[in-house]
Formats: structure tokens, C-alpha cells, sequence
């Protein structure tokens, strides 16, 4: 984005870095300390916190820099006075630093991203986060926190929502009115565990559940609910689309009924193995018949519907512009305006047994569906962010979608706070 380079040139020229504090040390964090450290001047990294703090050092040393460790904000405000990297275990105490402008969650974790997310709009920090996870759980209801507060909240460039809210804004910008916003994936199989993805996950060096809730349709289901979230789409049935379509995603133009689209008032979708993968695509129509003119000659076709398409998602590189647009800009690459209108809810990989807790993101025992706010709700169904931990009161059948009546929460978990007061406050 031209913008933002310039204005990372002048904060570099000007000797006023944006200094990022970043929470969570694995593989996506690894690859934003190397990007910022490295390729990003206008921008510092002052801090990482993560609970193994071997893991926040690694992230510096890959980067080509050696730490500091510091224990509380005290400490921490004295290093990044002096201009030295510090890593630390306690987010929290990062978050209370003076000297820091903007925190970047990368943990994945919905309940300990929602207390550092809630800790972080209550210090007024503005806050970019790569956690989908908890974004299609609560993340109206934090939005409005922060709204509330006067402080950014945001979703990040680069992960494929954020290049659909870029490229939807694009189209929007062309008098075009977005009908389908669409992820494509080259793997979509309910019933992957940890188990079966270990050898790719060691492959690349992740972790093997965050890869599972890759293939198992979980994650691709947070991102699209959040994306249906910003821009007040829907879906077009429980679990969307998901065609198998080996084509290019212009050819996706006939697969729909406009007017079906149109009352529902835009949708989120996904394909499976289309070119160009691993990016994203938008569907619109354009109501004045004279751009369609100009539309068909520039060879985007005679319509209704026209596409347009980002060819890759670069995940960690593009993360720094969010950092700027939300400290320089006050702009939110992805954030609701409002209510939800997409959830993720559980949905049992495996027959389950009552009695048993229900395991990770990712895991063995459940997978991530996208719905209809209006049914999860009408159906009790059970947030696939909340259902980690729970235990079932009744035996659940492979791909039953778990209701509230089917478990009993763990106690004392802000996450489960914070969905009640969006419920209530969206009513």
C-alpha cells in the first residue's frame, strides 16, 4: 500500500520508529520478528512476550538480534529506552508498558488472546491481531470495546481475510456491489487429525493442530466468518459452498444465481484446488449499464457478475501495514461495524462419549462449520471458540453439530463472559 511505505520512511527520517510489542513466539510470529527486524525501517520491535521465553528469543535471534530478558513493565520501558529488544513471559506486563504503540497477537489462542486483547483496548493500544480464532468468536463485541475506548482494533493484512477486506473495499471503490467474497484452498477434509498432518507440520515447523485446523475446514471457517462479519454477508448454506472446481475463479461467474445472491444479501464462500491458489476472489455486479460497457471492454466479461481476484496471500510480510494503518491511519484492514451475522460452530469429528472433555482447535474430536448467526442462535449451537474444554452431557454422533444442552462449560473463562455480552448487546 504506497501510502504507508511513505510514512514508514518518514517516522524512519524523523527517528520515531512505531514500536511494536508482539505476543506469541511460534512459526507466524518467528517470520514477523525477521520482517519487521529486517525489512521494515519506520517500524521496531521492542518486545516479544511469550510464555516459553526461549521461544520469544528465537524469534529475535532468527532475525539476526539478541535480547534482553526483563520480568515487568518497568524494566521493559528501561530497555526499549535504551534501544535494546526485550522478551518477557508475562504479556500482561508488556501491555502496561509507556514506551509501546501498538501490540500484535499471533498466539492463536482464544482465551488467552481475548484477556490480552480486552487488557489491551483498556490501556488504549491499538491492536492488530492474526488470532481468527478468536475474531469469529467474539470479535463484534471487541470491536465495539475498542470503538468504545477510541482505539484501533484490527485484523491483519496479508492472512486471506484481510486481502478479501482489501480487495472488497477495491471493488466497492469501482461502484461494483461485492456479492460473494471467497478463500480458495488446495485441502478441505473434515477428518484430518494432528496425526495425519505431523509429517507436513514437521515439514514446515508448525504445529501440528494449527496445521489440522488448516485442512479439517476449521480455520477457513473462522476466516470467512469474520470476513462475512466486516462487510454483513452471510453464507449460502451451513458450511458454504466449498466446490471442487479445478478451473480458474473467473469461471465461477456462471455458478450462481444473481438474484439468489442478491436477497441474501452477499455471501462468503470457498473453492477447492482453483487457480489462482492460493488467493482470494470477489463477485460483483455493477448496476449502470454504461460501465458495464466499459467493463466488458476491458475483458472482465458481459456479466451480471464480475470477478476479480488476488493471486496470493502473504501472510506475515504484509502484517506491518496493518501495524501503520492502525497507529498513522486509524484504519482497520478488517473489523465489524456492528453485529455478527457468521459463527463457527462445533461439529463432532468422531463419535463422542458423554463425560468426555472436548480437546483443541484442530484436534481429534471436532471441527469448525460456518452458520448463519440468526440459526446459531435460534439452535443453541456451540461456538466452535468456546468449545475447547467442555464436557459432554450426552453422546454425540460424527458430524452432529454440538448445542449449549450438550455440554457444561469450564468455569471462570472471560471468553464465555464476553459471548453472553454479545449476545445481549446484538440481540
Amino acid at each position: 500500500m504506497i501510502i504507508l511505505d511513505n510514512a514508514l520512511k518518514r517516522r524512519e527520517a524523523e527517528d520515531r520508529p512505531i514500536r511494536v510489542g508482539m505476543i506469541g513466539a511460534g512459526f507466524m510470529g518467528r517470520g514477523l520478528a525477521n520482517q519487521i527486524v529486517n525489512s521494515v525501517p519506520g517500524m521496531r520491535l521492542v518486545a516479544v512476550a511469550n510464555r516459553t521465553l526461549a521461544n520469544a528469543e528465537r524469534a529475535y535471534a532468527e532475525a539476526g538480534v539478541e535480547p534482553v530478558r526483563v520480568e515487568g513493565a518497568t524494566q521493559l520501558d528501561a530497555a526499549i529506552e535504551k534501544g535494546t529488544p526485550a522478551v518477557l513471559e508475562d504479556a500482561f506486563e508488556l501491555i502496561k508498558a509507556v514506551h509501546l504503540d501498538c501490540i500484535v497477537d499471533v498466539t492463536g489462542a482464544v482465551e488467552f488472546g481475548a484477556r490480552v486483547t480486552v487488557a489491551a483496548i483498556e490501556r488504549g493500544l491499538p491492536v492488530v491481531t492474526m488470532n481468527a480464532e478468536l475474531d469469529g468468536t467474539v470479535g463484534p463485541l471487541l470491536a465495539h470495546r475498542a470503538r468504545e475506548a477510541g482505539v484501533v482494533l484490527t485484523g491483519a493484512d496479508g492472512d486471506q481475510p484481510g486481502v478479501q477486506g482489501n480487495l472488497l473495499r477495491f471493488v466497492q471503490g469501482l461502484g461494483v456491489t461485492p456479492l460473494v467474497a471467497g478463500n480458495i484452498k488446495g485441502l478441505q477434509d473434515e477428518y484430518r487429525t494432528p496425526t495425519t498432518q505431523k509429517a507436513f507440520a514437521e515439514r514446515w515447523g508448525q504445529d501440528p493442530y494449527m496445521v489440522t485446523s488448516f485442512a479439517d475446514g476449521t480455520k477457513i471457517s473462522f476466516e470467512q466468518a469474520i470476513v462475512a462479519n466486516a462487510f454483513g454477508l452471510t453464507v449460502p448454506k451451513r458450511g458454504m459452498n466449498g466446490w471442487d472446481h479445478e478451473g480458474h475463479v473467473d469461471e465461477l461467474t456462471d455458478r450462481f444465481d444473481v438474484d439468489e445472491l442478491r436477497e441474501l444479501g452477499g455471501i462468503v464462500d470457498y473453492v477447492v484446488k482453483a487457480k489462482p491458489g492460493p488467493g482470494v476472489y470477489v463477485l460483483g455486479t455493477h448496476d449502470d449499464p454504461k460501465q458495464r460497457h466499459y467493463l466488458e471492454l476491458y475483458k472482465l466479461g458481459k456479466g451480471p457478475l464480475y470477478s476479480f481476484y488476488t493471486p496470493y496471500h502473504l501472510c506475515h510480510f504484509e502484517v506491518p501495514n496493518s501495524v501503520v494503518r492502525a497507529v498513522d491511519f486509524a484504519d482497520a484492514a478488517l473489523a465489524p461495524p456492528a453485529g455478527p451475522h457468521v459463527d463457527v460452530v462445533a461439529t463432532a469429528k468422531q463419535d463422542l462419549a458423554a463425560g468426555q472433555a472436548i480437546d483443541g482447535l484442530g484436534g481429534y474430536d471436532t471441527y469448525g462449520v460456518a452458520e448463519a448467526t440468526a440459526a446459531t442462535r435460534a439452535e443453541g449451537l456451540l461456538p466452535m471458540g468456546v468449545a475447547e474444554g467442555c464436557v459432554l452431557t450426552r453422546n454425540v454422533a460424527k458430524d452432529e453439530v454440538l448445542t449449549y444442552a450438550d455440554v457444561t462449560l469450564p468455569p471462570g473463562r472471560l471468553v464465555d463472559q464476553l459471548r453472553e455480552e454479545q449476545n445481549k448487546l446484538f440481540a
